[in-house]
């Protein structure tokens, strides 16, 4: 039962009491009002920090309201304006209904879908044309109605949709983009540590090339040479690097040999390489902002452990299926307690196996 509808049966009520003539006026109003003192010791009694009203308390002590005359309601612990508020906001339930909406019904789900589905996947055709391909799979649809679903699902026209988006442009090369950077690490000494890695955009695999003290250009196109020494580069065709001035024409004229295509970043603008920075930042909290590191040595190492652990055992959101860039193989369902736990760097980062392995 509504609230709108339960009010209005209890103000049915208090009215056939008041239309008794066997009871007197005053004897009723002095019944409301012991009900009113009982409602109102309740809703003291309830545990909270300050009494609340429900519902149907607003509707009891309204109903009652109407029963008491005004000049004895101070019987009530709220004001006169609430009792009236809660009222009027009770026969303005009784007045709400479901409004039926006026205008043409709304475009079946599925053509809608299918006609969000011809947009995204053929970036020159416009509304017309959209309404004449549905025409031919015998679906009549106006143009205004095309227009309308595409306005609603955020489709710019025609005009405006030559091409790729840069995202998109990413997504279908990025198997042959690769990202580059230096990041630096504070040991316990107070040494500052350069640390030059690469990381293919495709795969999510990083190699973290080398760590020095004085990061010349000599020792950075070195680092290029001896990652193309490794094949490192086979299946690259473009590498982003930001404009330090520790990539010299040399280090560029190392990948140029190689086939691959040195794509600069703005100036000043660290997005443009998003990749290179993401892998800072999950290196820093997950690692080197939870461990002190002694020397170079000690941090050639965490670099070694924490490689493997992100190529192999590290899930990736930014994959297809979440798996790290070399996983390995699947494992049958297992018996949950007869998973181990594998600490890596120390207990810095820990993986998981079955017991068994």
């Amino acid at each position: 039962m509504s609230a709108a509808l339960f009010y209005l049966v209890l103000r049915r009520l208090v009215d056939i009491l008041r239309s008794e003539k066997h009871l007197e006026e005053r004897v009723r109003e002095l019944e409301a009002k012991v009900l009113v003192l009982q409602k109102q010791v309740e809703i003291l009694e309830r545990r909270s920090p300050r009494p609340r009203y429900t519902r149907i308390d607003r509707i009891l002590l309204a109903a009652l309201s109407r029963v008491i005359p005004r000049a004895e309601w101070s019987a009530f612990m709220v004001t006169p304006q609430t009792l009236l508020r809660w009222h009027r906001e009770l026969v303005a339930r009784k007045w709400t209904f479901r409004h039926k909406k006026v205008g043409r019904p709304r475009i079946d789900e599925g053509i809608e879908a299918l006609i969000v589905r011809m947009a995204k996947d053929n970036s020159n055709w416009g509304y017309w044309r959209i309404s004449d391909q549905l025409r031919e799979l015998g679906i009549r649809v106006s143009k205004t109605t095309v227009k309308n679903v595409m306005i609603r699902n955020g489709i710019p026209p025609a005009p405006r949709r030559d091409g790729p988006s840069w995202a998109e442009f990413i997504g279908s090369q990025a198997r042959f983009i690769a990202a580059c950077d230096f990041f630096t690490v504070e040991t316990a000494w107070l040494r500052t540590l350069y640390v030059f890695f690469v990381v293919e955009v495709g795969s999510r695999r990083v190699r973290f090339a080398g760590v020095t003290t004085n990061p010349n250009g000599g020792w950075v196109a070195q680092q290029a040479r001896n990652l193309a020494m490794e094949g490192k580069f086979e299946d690259v065709r473009f590498l982003i690097r930001d404009r330090d001035s520790k990539f010299t024409r040399a280090f560029d004229d190392v990948l140029t040999c190689e086939g691959v295509k040195v794509i600069k970043t703005p100036v000043r603008s660290p997005k443009a390489n998003a990749f290179a920075e993401r892998l800072v930042g999950t290196f820093r909290r997950e690692v080197g902002d939870r461990m002190l590191f002694l020397g170079r040595s000690h941090l050639v190492w965490v670099l070694g452990e924490y490689e493997r652990h992100y190529n192999e055992q590290r899930p990736h959101q930014g994959l297809d299926d979440h798996r790290p860039p070399d996983p390995p193989p699947l494992h049958a369902r297992i018996d949950p307690s007869q998973v181990r736990r594998v600490d890596v760097i120390g207990g810095v980062i820990h993986e998981y196996e079955p017991a068994a392995a």
